[in-house]
């Protein structure tokens, strides 16, 4: 059974399901296609699943032709979960959320293997990339595909290989970044190499999956620390009157023992807001009380709020109230240069503006339109930024910094602008640095 699967997924005879097609599925269900192999892409949005088979993208970076391309090498995505049977390899790209109680939320991924047990069959490998806390493989996917029958290491194969796209940054592909790879048992392990080493330039084996779940939540963690800091730090400053950008540039000359991160108005994208609470939760079982990952999860969940107040700061100067001011954020995606909205902070910096009764617009050449969200719903689109549009607001917020935004035009006007991502570096009378 092992070795006729890794012949399979070896000479490429092998069919590849690919669960999920967002940020994370969609890119490695390309990459398949495009070293030969035939790709099944699955999804419960059916408008998403057309728009990908009459080869439009729906995710800014990913360009038609790269979707059309795919679907010439026989690549096709479907809603129909029965057909996970005509695969040989089944991974899982599924949303790992917090819910309201900013505890883990598995019902995606819980819900995805439960709809698959009844298309599981001797000699396929199952591969779960998302993001999650140590044990989820072990103690959720394994027991319920073993429910079927399927010994797990002998008749089915389970893997944990989690994902590490980076949306937007085109120094790194699906291709070219280091894989960390694991299986339940050795033989699992064996079969996750051989599924992924035609696809990635560079595999990286750990024991288990739970060294695998932990290595992930290091990464983002080790992020969200670091950017908790330098928030941090960027408050001291400010209320010492220094410009954190300045001295951090100045740091960053030392070609030893330091790494430059920069602040901002919050955490953003669908990792490093929520990982961190996945280990704190899980640590909570053993008796641990992990304070410093919490302290900079609370240090960055309030950044959205200091934001607002330095809007308050900036409007009372100006003798004007927050209260029906008219207010342009600048940016609503959670990062530079892409579309991806999820955990963005602009939303919770837009609600609470709201909340005080000022009268938001949002710019933003990536999102025309304010998506539909689980929490907030924004009936807003974007708008084209010229000199005359800024003449109607009283302040402007750059909260995501995006290369295609014309910002000298915005200094020029004389709008008041609050500045969360250090644009700009020299000081001016309407510039507020946030």
């Amino acid at each position: 059974m092992r070795e006729q699967l890794k012949k399979k997924l070896s000479d490429k005879s092998a069919t590849i399901g690919i669960i999920g097609l967002g940020y994370v599925g969609l890119p490695l269900a390309i990459r398949y296609s495009e070293v030969g192999y035939k790709v099944i892409g699955f999804d419960i949005d059916p408008e998403k699943a057309k728009r990908i088979n009459a080869g439009n993208t729906y995710i800014n970076h990913i360009d038609n032709e790269v979707i059309q391309r795919a679907i010439s090498h026989g690549f096709e995505a479907t809603t129909d979960y029965s057909r996970a049977r005509e695969s040989d390899a089944l991974i899982m790209c599924i949303p790992t959320p917090l819910d309201r109680h900013r505890e883990p939320d598995l019902s995606f991924v819980i819900n995805t293997i439960e709809s698959l047990l009844p298309c599981l069959t001797k000699g396929q490998v199952v591969s779960l990339e998302s993001t999650t806390y140590p044990g989820t493989t072990d103690e959720e996917l394994k027991p319920r595909i073993e429910s079927t029958g399927l010994k797990v290491g002998e008749d089915i194969f389970l893997v944990y290989s989690p994902e590490r796209e980076d949306p937007g940054n085109s120094e790194f592909t699906t291709s070219t970044i280091p894989k960390i790879c694991s299986g339940t048992t050795p033989a699992c392990l064996d079969i996750g190499i051989a599924l992924y080493e035609h696809v990635i330039n560079q595999i990286v084996p750990v024991s288990s999956t739970r060294a695998a779940e932990m290595t992930k939540l290091l990464e983002n963690i080790h992020r969200a620390v670091n950017i908790g800091l330098v928030n941090e730090m960027k408050i001291v400053a400010d209320r010492m009157g220094i410009n954190i950008h300045e001295v951090i540039d100045a740091a960053a000359t030392k070609p030893f023992g330091f790494v430059p991160y920069y602040p901002g108005p919050g955490l953003g994208g669908h990792c490093i807001p929520v990982d961190p609470f996945y280990l704190t939760w899980k640590a909570r079982e053993y008796g641990i009380n992990a304070r410093f990952v919490e302290l900079a999860g609370e240090v960055n969940s309030r950044m959205p709020d200091w934001v607002v107040n330095k809007i308050v700061e900036g409007l009372n100067l100006n003798k004007k109230s927050i209260n029906g001011s008219r207010i342009l954020i600048m940016g609503i995606a959670y990062k530079k240069n892409v579309d991806d909205m999820r955990e963005s902070p602009a939303v919770e910096i837009m609600h609470l503006l709201q909340e005080k009764g000022a009268e938001i617009a949002y710019s933003d050449p990536y999102v025309p339109e304010f998506p539909r969200m689980r929490r907030y719903n924004f009936d807003l689109a974007s708008e084209e930024l010229n000199s005359r549009m800024l003449e109607k607001y009283d302040c402007a917020v750059i909260v995501t910094d995006h290369d295609a935004v014309d910002y000298k035009l915005i200094s020029d006007s004389g709008v008041l602008i609050v500045d969360t991502r250090g644009v700009y570096r020299e000081p001016a009378e309407n510039i507020i640095n946030a």
